[in-house]
């Protein structure tokens, strides 16, 4: 029997590498089948994190990207749907909350098929963010929920939702198998072990409005006379810096994205990272390195309770650096569940599943 694994974004790949590699040392009758969506499709976002992951090359891949939300989003519901028509899997695991991840959850429900969501019950107070409401819309028509916590299991119990299951982050697993390896790469030319900062930007409301876009800049512009930064730059945030006509402030040094491994290298030897990324968030309370969240919320509220991570406004950037580099950030707390077994639970789930045993 196959179990697909649905991947529609970069960050989608960390997280069902955990189950994928669980699966391959746990015995059941179920083949996991790798089916990337496209909507991130070029080789920096997606193809090179592959084998840095220990995944293989995806057994289907539908080829749909670009376009709005609305167009994106039923053009992979229908190649999602034909698929599975001529390719029937035993059940799908649909992770994260992008608009591929979307419409594969609604293609998997509407032909029937058990539906599991990989990082379900993560809720931001900003409903109208785009990934809030498809993670809200994935949670609604699952038919089994796997949260990274505790808390994200009893909000989804609140909500009424069943076959709920506090599993753990999978995105730890795979940072935990894959730290050691890590460490070891080398860091870009010029940096050296805690003497920089990171930072990572790419979501619409933070680089999409120029002024936005143009605040953030001057916030990191102030932050970057105290520490040096580095930035490996999204393609979306690079596409928006050129169209906005905005130049990169002295002090930060621009990199390309980077694979995962060098990525969480970069990540396990910095001061502090600056970021609006929600798995940065999680990687930075393993790493218990100072994480300066750019939004004014989060949907990993977890991250704020262990002290890792604070949720710091573009003009409050200068003075929250100097806090970190000063020593006023606390030790990170221990996240309960967040210990490299999700994946072990994922696939004890699955083997007390019928159709797991049919």
């Amino acid at each position: 029997m196959e179990l697909h694994l649905v991947a529609a974004a970069r960050p989608n790949l960390p997280k069902l590498a955990a189950l994928w590699h669980a699966l391959a040392e746990a015995g059941l009758p179920l083949r996991p089948v790798l089916l990337h969506t496209g909507q991130h499709h070029d080789p920096v976002l997606f193809g090179g994190h592959l084998a840095g992951l220990g995944l293989p090359e995806p057994d289907i891949s539908l080829g749909i990207a670009g376009g709005g939300h609305a167009a994106l989003t039923g053009r992979t519901m229908m190649a999602a749907a034909a698929c599975w028509e001529a390719r029937r899997p035993a059940a799908v695991v649909v992770a994260g909350d992008v608009d591929g991840a979307l419409a594969a959850a609604l293609a998997a429900r509407k032909l029937g098929l058990p539906l599991i969501h990989l990082e379900a019950g993560l809720r931001c107070p900003d409903a109208d963010m785009p990934e809030e409401i498809n993670r809200r819309a994935i949670d609604a028509i699952a038919t089994h929920h796997w949260a990274p916590d505790p808390a994200s299991a009893a909000r989804l119990r609140a909500e009424g939702h069943g076959e709920v299951r506090a599993v753990g982050n999978a995105m730890i697993d795979t940072l935990l198998r894959r730290l050691s390896a890590a460490r070891s790469q080398p860091l870009p030319p010029g940096l050296l072990p805690g003497g920089y900062g990171v930072v990572t930007l790419h979501r619409a409301a933070n680089v999409d409005d120029r002024a936005s876009f143009s605040g953030l800049l001057h916030g990191l512009a102030a932050a970057a006379r105290l520490l040096p930064l580095v930035w490996p730059m999204h393609p979306r945030a690079a596409a928006r810096l050129a169209a906005h006509g905005l130049a990169l402030p002295a002090g930060i040094a621009r990199l390309p994205p980077l694979a995962y491994p060098a990525f969480l290298g970069l990540l396990a030897h910095a001061r502090l990272v600056a970021t609006d990324s929600g798995g940065v968030q999680e990687e930075a309370s393993l790493l218990d390195l100072p994480c300066l969240t750019l939004r004014p919320s989060t949907e990993r509220p977890v991250t704020l309770e262990s002290g890792s991570s604070r949720l710091v406004p573009a003009p409050a950037l200068p003075g929250a650096v100097a806090g970190v580099l000063a020593g006023r950030w606390p030790r990170a707390r221990p996240i309960p569940l967040w210990d490299g077994q999700a994946g072990a639970r994922m696939v004890a789930h699955l083997a007390q599943q019928p159709w797991c045993a049919a």
